[in-house]
């Protein structure tokens, strides 16, 4: 079966609603006619029970009876529909004008209700002279058939209302919650309409009622974070195709001249180790593509041992010691700290920054790694000197295949632009962050590592 829509629900939610509404208000109100027709009975019994009375003032035996039986018709007269039945206090009748109701008829105190062939009445019973325990009986009854009549109309009545109450309802609210859902609508054919070539679609939140308002600010942001990846997705694929175009370019070019005619063992074996060197660097572009998709899909889990920062930068600071001594670079490093964290993750991320820094630094400058223990992180911040980075530029320094020096933004076999990319991957998989920070002729790349109580 298919499933109801929401307007359907809430047209069938509003109509279940309007009928019980319905239904009780006019329950109450059958309830508050029939307290109210009793009372107008009580009331008119009241009367003529005293004018009754009046009329059979000295009665108190059956040979009293007939002279006072002409005021007492008289008095009957003026209300056609109440009859009498007087009898003595031992239950003799005297008088009855209801032949065709039961002989026994209540004769406690008070109001009695009473069902004789499709006919209502009410039966009100009263000593004739009250507080007297050998006093007639008098018996009041009073024909309420219309009062019943109305009743049973006015219940008709309140059915006919309720179902056509719930009816209209249900038309208004199916009407209401059509023209009130019109904005989620939207959204669906905003959502049906988003493709590779249609992500720049936004709902206008001034047109959304307060309810949707957030859903629409969320749904706005999720094509953003879309468009954004797929953007990224888009570069990241062209950067490769670019990447790989120049090394496989070498490739063909070398193959194709080395094979023009026939040539010594040497210039094949030095055309294979030019072949070589391009691909090792295409195996190292693709190894490194690889390692930063397990980062984007959260495949990178970090060993956890204990590290001494200090002494794991100091390694790789006497490992770049000959390459830095050759440029007339200085190398410096001040502080420590422990941390808990995959040595060879680490290691390869504090690498890329000291090679960055070696390459960037000129003759005669310095570079300084700075470890700071603090309450709140672990820092760890490499600095050089030289030319500083333009504040455009350093949004970007992450992006993967982005190269800052415009003599390398052409493919290369040397860097690829993937190192801070890794680098940044890296520190986040330990749930650090990494910034870069540049000013007065010095560059810092700044990381900072939780804490591990």
């Amino acid at each position: 079966m298919p499933r109801l829509s929401l307007s359907g629900r809430l047209a069938l939610l509003f109509a279940a609603c309007t009928a019980v509404v319905s239904l009780l208000a006019g329950v109450l109100f059958n309830r508050a006619s029939e307290a109210h027709f009793i009372e107008l009975d009580q009331q008119l019994l009241d009367g003529k029970l005293i004018a009754l009375r009046s009329a059979l003032q000295g009665v108190t035996e059956a040979r009293d009876f007939p002279r006072h039986q002409a005021r007492l018709l008289d008095e009957l007269s003026h209300q056609p529909d109440l009859a009498l039945r007087v009898s003595s206090a031992d239950g003799q009748l005297w008088f009855d004008s209801a032949p065709g109701l039961p002989v026994s008829l209540p004769s406690a105190a008070g109001l009695h209700s009473l069902n004789q062939a499709g006919t209502a009445y009410r039966i009100y019973p009263a000593p004739l002279t009250p507080g007297r325990a050998d006093s007639p009986q008098l018996t009041l009854v009073l024909d309420i058939t219309h009062h019943q009549h109305f009743l049973q109309r006015m219940q008709h009545l309140i059915w006919l209302t309720v179902g056509l109450s719930a009816l209209a309802t249900a038309l208004l609210g199916a009407w209401a919650a059509r023209s009130g859902l019109q904005p989620l609508r939207h959204m669906s054919a905003v959502a049906a309409g988003v493709s590779a070539n249609s992500l720049t679609q936004r709902l206008p939140l001034e047109q959304m009622p307060a309810e949707l308002a957030e859903l629409a600010s969320s749904f706005n942001a999720m094509l953003g974070r879309l468009e954004e990846s797929f953007q990224r997705l888009s570069a990241f694929s062209a950067d490769i195709a670019h990447e790989l175009r120049t090394p496989l370019s070498n490739l063909l070019t070398h193959t194709q001249v080395t094979l023009t005619r026939p040539r010594s063992i040497e210039d094949y074996r030095e055309t294979l180790h030019s072949n070589l060197e391009e691909l090792q660097w295409m195996a190292q572009l693709v190894n490194d593509m690889l390692y930063l998709a397990k980062a984007d899909h959260g495949l990178l889990t970090p060993k956890r041992e204990a590290l001494d920062l200090a002494q794991e930068t100091d390694m790789l600071l006497e490992f770049y010691g000959p390459l830095a001594e050759d440029a007339q670079i200085e190398l410096a490093r001040e502080g420590h700290a422990g941390f808990a964290g995959d040595r060879s993750m680490l290691r390869r991320a504090l690498s890329n920054l000291l090679d960055n820094a070696l390459r960037f630094t000129p003759a005669g400058g310095s570079i300084k790694v700075r470890i700071n223990d603090s309450a709140r992180h672990l820092s760890l911040s490499i600095e050089n000197t030289g030319e500083g980075i333009a504040k455009e530029v350093l949004p970007r320094l992450f992006d993967r295949f982005y190269r800052a020096d415009p003599a390398r933004r052409e493919g290369s076999s040397e860097h690829a632009g993937l190192g801070l990319a890794i680098t940044q991957s890296i520190i986040r998989a330990h749930g650090g962050q990494i910034r870069c920070e540049s000013a007065a002729g010095r560059t810092r790349f700044v990381i900072e590592l939780p804490r591990q109580d």
